[in-house]
């Protein structure tokens, strides 16, 4: 203690000697990170066929190259869901393949970029273990994952962390060895996401369990600092055990010293985690600790800078604080791009992106009328109207000649593109015409495979309620403006059942939470529901068609764990989809209107956001209006609810 008060005293008064001692032992730290890149190597949508500044590694890549000359020592992570997410990540996976020896593009501008160390994301497991195997032996960063163990066993399937060791150099211009301890985690519904890929094969433990267990081991074996990559986001509600977004409970857990966080495609610290608690905006902790969410698809780069202190070889953190920098912001509700392409990173791609174009505009059929999602939310809508048709088509044909032939099927489908975290041009925009590849692509975003589930009228209807739990409550008794959607309801949850007709009543409350917990079993907000003219029979069997995620349990929603899957189809949901606009040659996307908001008494003004462009789009019932701007280049519409 003596040492210490005298070297502070002598670092405040600026004598040489003693000065010059006490910045020998301090080492700032910086440390980089992306996370949710899904395979968004350039600045480029390859649904809207065009170029895109708010994404693409390229554009990071320039972002982390000033980052880095900015400080003395610096240490470049990701955070997972690297490999899947649009035509470039499919045509690797599904059309060509990774040859012996062949470097995934992405994982090639990674390694150029010169990653210190990754984590798989809950997405890297969509083409299945091979694949991603043959993908990380591309990779020159380790690959560390800690809570996937092989079913049997319980041996780790990864590396659950690796202890590197980083040359340094001190304030004073002195080198230091600092072993810097790297571990990783994937949300443990990997299991029941990807069931057709994992089961039997790996199993998913709980993110605090294994790290409690493991950031002491880490300390144990010398490491001076933890960093944790973690594939989880952040959440204020208390701890359950078995939490998809674990990241601020990692921060509760000594030993933990900086976490890289994603998953939920938010930027940390920022607006998307106003009121979280213990967290502090201004310096970017948690618990005191310093944590990043660097946002999706390269928009941010996440930057932590740590102050160690060193004393007789052992080091400790006296500071932290974290930052996401962006690629673009928002001018006049124009994005306007920040930086440019670092030149070495963008070219690395371009033989698998010109491929992928030649993929994405390859003809498979035409559309009568123009296909958009402005509005999948609050009417039914085209967009998931053509994809229900497709799965209908599908499995009719697959149960001929089973135990299952002749009961009736249902199809359940959801906007994938309904802006939301995706922002104002989120939204699927098909023109009247020629339907390319890359419109089916944007029409069904996943890799998801073809599920159908064996339920009955009762169960369908509690399927329903969950997804009525994207509206909040309207009351129709105040005049003030309210609005409809429930921000933290994921747009791909609210699924649309076809083979029924139904309305949704807004003034009730919502019967199911958003993680599928029953909170008001006497609320009913589906009425008349109805199956050929008739309330539907709640003893009857449906054959309801679905993908692996949803019936799989994915979104929590009742009665759906895995355990009525009568139909495990080969087939992806998009390739039944293309196969169907192929085999139709001419489609006609109109909805048949099957569901709609229930209309309701009093004077209440109901809004919703959408894109500006969907004012050119407008429904011809005169029922949706146009009601001004809205935060985040959004616009703002009046949806007409009185009956």
């Amino acid at each position: 203690m003596a040492r210490k008060t005298l070297l502070i005293a002598a670092f405040l008064l600026g004598t040489t000697p003693l000065a010059d001692a006490f910045a020998a032992d301090v080492v700032k730290l910086r440390l980089l990170g992306t996370s949710d890149l899904h395979v968004a190597a350039l600045p480029y949508n390859y649904y809207a066929d065009r170029e895109d500044i708010t994404l693409g590694l390229s554009r990071t890549a320039t972002l982390i190259e000033a980052a880095r000359t900015e400080a003395a020592n610096s240490m470049l992570f990701d955070a997972g869901d690297t490999i899947q997410g649009n035509p470039l990540g499919d045509l690797m996976a599904r059309e060509r393949g990774l040859k012996p020896g062949e470097v995934h593009p992405i994982y090639r501008q990674m390694n150029l970029l010169g990653y210190d160390a990754t984590t798989t994301g809950n997405h890297e497991f969509n083409y299945g273990l091979d694949y991603l195997a043959a993908a990380h032996a591309g990779l020159k960063a380790p690959v560390v994952t800690a809570n996937v163990v092989k079913e049997g066993t319980g041996t780790p399937y990864f590396e659950p962390y690796r202890i590197l060791e980083k040359t340094v150099r001190d304030e004073a211009g002195k080198e230091h060895v600092l072993k810097v301890g790297v571990i990783g985690f994937v949300p443990p519904q990997i299991t029941t996401w990807d069931m057709s890929n994992l089961k039997g094969k790996v199993r998913a433990l709980d993110i605090i369990e294994t790290a409690s267990r493991y950031v002491p081991e880490m300390r144990s074996k010398g490491a001076d600092l933890v960093v944790v990559v973690a594939h989880s986001g952040l959440d204020g509600a208390p701890r359950k055990g078995g939490d998809e977004n674990a990241a601020a409970y990692l921060a509760e857990l000594p030993g933990v010293d900086a976490i890289l966080a994603g998953h939920q495609h938010k930027v940390f610290p920022g607006k998307d985690f106003e009121g979280l608690p213990k967290a502090d905006m201004a310096k970017g902790t948690v618990n005191g600790i310093p944590v990043v969410m660097p946002g999706f698809w390269g928009s941010h780069l996440g930057v932590i800078d740590l102050t160690l202190s060193g004393e007789n070889g052992r080091w400790t953190v006296a500071e932290g604080r974290s930052a996401a920098r962006p690629i673009y912001e928002l001018r006049d509700r124009q994005r306007v791009a920040l930086v440019g392409d670092a030149p070495q990173v963008a070219a690395a791609v371009q033989p698998e992106h010109e491929a992928t174009l030649d993929y994405v505009r390859r003809p498979i059929g035409e559309t009568t009328a123009p296909i958009n999602s402005y509005f999948a939310l609050v009417q039914d809508d085209p967009s998931i109207q053509i994809v229900t048709n497709a799965q209908s088509w599908y499995v009719a044909a697959m149960l001929k000649g089973g135990p299952h032939e002749g009961l009736p099927i249902l199809s359940a489908g959801a906007p994938f593109k309904a802006g939301g975290r995706g922002g104002a041009e989120y939204y699927t925009d098909i023109p009247a015409g020629r339907i390319a590849i890359k419109n089916a692509a944007d029409l069904y975003l996943y890799p998801n495979t073809l599920r159908a589930v064996l339920m009955t009228g009762a169960g369908v209807r509690e399927w329903l309620e969950m997804s009525a739990g994207a509206f909040n409550r309207i009351d129709p008794a105040k005049t003030g403006e309210q609005p409809l959607l429930n921000p933290a309801f994921p747009s791909y949850n609210f699924d649309v059942i076809d083979g029924v007709t139904y309305r949704i009543d807004v003034t009730q409350p919502a019967r199911y939470d958003t993680d599928g917990k029953l909170v008001n079993p006497d609320a009913r907000r589906i009425l008349d529901l109805s199956f050929q003219g008739r309330p539907i029979d709640p003893a009857q069997n449906f054959v309801v068609v679905t993908n692996n995620y949803r019936a799989g349990g994915g979104g929590k929603f009742p009665g759906l764990d895995g355990t009525n899957i009568i139909l495990e189809a080969p087939d992806e949901n998009r390739t039944v989809l293309m196969n169907y606009i192929y085999e139709e040659k001419t489609i006609n996307p109109s909805s048949d209107g099957n569901w709609s908001l229930a209309r309701t008494a009093g004077d209440a003004v109901v809004t919703f956001e959408s894109a500006p462009k969907a004012a050119t789009a407008l429904p011809a019932d005169g029922r949706i209006v146009p009601a001004g701007e809205a935060a985040n280049g959004f616009a703002k519409y009046r949806i007409d609810l009185k009956g």
